[in-house]
């Protein structure tokens, strides 16, 4: 069966639209029917295809750029399939369960996509290899191991496990700094305020004074003065240095830089680092304990960690376990990890322990991370404070010491 998007009216006669499988257009039109929906439009619908039509007649939809199927989905949809595996239930019939439940258009064509290729003999892995933007060489990789070993729902729910503990790291980073941010564009818009609609009224007030105006008072007129009058050229400007800087960071060199710079750099250096460091080890440790082999979990963890320096380092260790050697060394030679990580993974090593010894050190940062999050919330937000005092103290002296001046001329 193939899924068909279609665009109609139902009984009411209001517009609607929607996905429906079948395995022809005429039964796609023949199924909406016995709903209550009489299309006008039906086509074939392909998982990341975002056109219709040919030539002079396509039509693009943009709507779809949007439907990106997040990581929250995909834990999701993992814990239901290992329920269902977990149940007996046959794989096409686990993933036409899945299919009728899901209710993201993009993620239910990817699921009809899958279930077409298991029903002509592929494995679930080889099927889901076809969409790397939703599985990854990490979802992959386990599910593979996971069918190998006969142990898919096993692997499926510490695949559930893994993306759950993902999603929690994000979603306390992201409301870690979503106030601080906030903060911060309101504080910056307020100041832009007070240089473009408040100060111009008042320095109609002080062009009689002259060359008698405090320097602190002619900085402010004349950085006011600058926000007004070239303001496209501020955002030219902008626009171009963010460009430049885009363009050079996706170059091999300017990437390095830039990975460099992302672990150096105060406060956030440090989280970055320990961020990457735990999802080194989580994700190391899930494939070790699904039956990954070490050289295949080594490879697909240097491409997770988002860190190209990092990499360099865990593509050292997988050198040395293809020599034949220990996978702590080079990582402690790399003087990227922190020596508690690679003791650890030394007393794993000896001790045959090696896959629970980095989920307990993936939990140690995990912590460490949510704590240094916490603090260096804790001290934007009075530094933010202070700093918007700051500035609105300069403007208020700037405008208030005329005034003062003019009001002693007065008397």
């Amino acid at each position: 069966m193939a899924a068909f998007e279609y665009r109609g009216f139902d009984r009411a006669g209001k517009a609607t639209q929607g996905i429906v499988d079948s395995d022809s257009a005429r039964g796609a039109r023949s199924k909406l029917r016995k709903q209550g929906v009489f299309a006008t439009e039906v086509w074939e619908q392909k998982a990341g295809r975002r056109t219709k039509g040919s030539g002079l007649n396509v039509e693009i939809d943009f709507s779809k750029f949007f439907r990106r199927v997040s990581l929250e989905d995909v834990s999701q949809m993992t814990s239901q399939l290992s329920t269902l595996v977990g149940a007996g239930i046959p794989m096409v019939e686990a993933l036409t369960a899945l299919i009728e439940q899901t209710d993201h258009p993009t993620l239910h064509l990817v699921l009809v996509e899958i279930r077409e290729k298991v029903n002509q003999g592929d494995t679930l892995a080889d099927a889901m290899k076809g969409h790397p933007r939703i599985f990854s060489d990490l979802y992959v990789n386990m599910v593979r191991a996971g069918e190998q070993s006969g142990a898919l729902d096993i692997v499926l729910k510490r695949l559930t496990e893994y993306s759950e503990s993902q999603v929690k790291l994000r979603g306390q980073l992201r409301s870690a700094l979503t106030y601080p941010l906030l903060m911060g564009g309101v504080s910056f818009l307020i100041v832009i305020g007070l240089f473009v609609g408040v100060i111009p009224r008042i320095k109609r007030i002080f062009d009689s004074f002259g060359e008698g105006l405090p320097m602190i008072t002619r900085v402010i007129l004349a950085i006011s003065d600058f926000i007004v009058g070239y303001w496209w050229a501020l955002g030219i400007l902008a626009a171009g240095a963010i460009y430049g800087v885009v363009r050079y960071v996706r170059t091999k060199n300017g990437r390095r830089r830039w990975h460099t710079l992302q672990l150096q750099v105060p406060v956030f250096g440090r989280i970055n680092r320990l961020v990457a460091v735990s999802r080194f080890c989580r994700t190391l440790s899930t494939l070790l304990d699904s039956g990954v082999p070490i050289l295949t979990a080594v490879g697909i963890v240097k491409t997770v960690v988002g860190n190209d320096i990092i990499a360099e380092a865990i593509e050292g260790a997988g050198q040395n376990i293809r020599e034949g050697e220990s996978i702590a060394r080079p990582l402690k030679a790399s003087g990227q990890f922190p020596p508690l990580v690679t003791h650890m993974i030394a007393i794993g090593e000896r001790t045959g322990e090696l896959e629970p010894m980095l989920g307990k050190v993936a939990d140690a940062y995990d912590q460490q991370v949510e704590n240094t999050v916490g603090t260096l919330t804790s001290l934007m937000e009075p530094i933010l404070i202070l700093t918007m005092g700051a500035v609105v103290t300069v403007v208020a002296l700037s405008i208030l010491l005329p005034m003062l001046s003019m009001t002693s001329i007065v008397r």
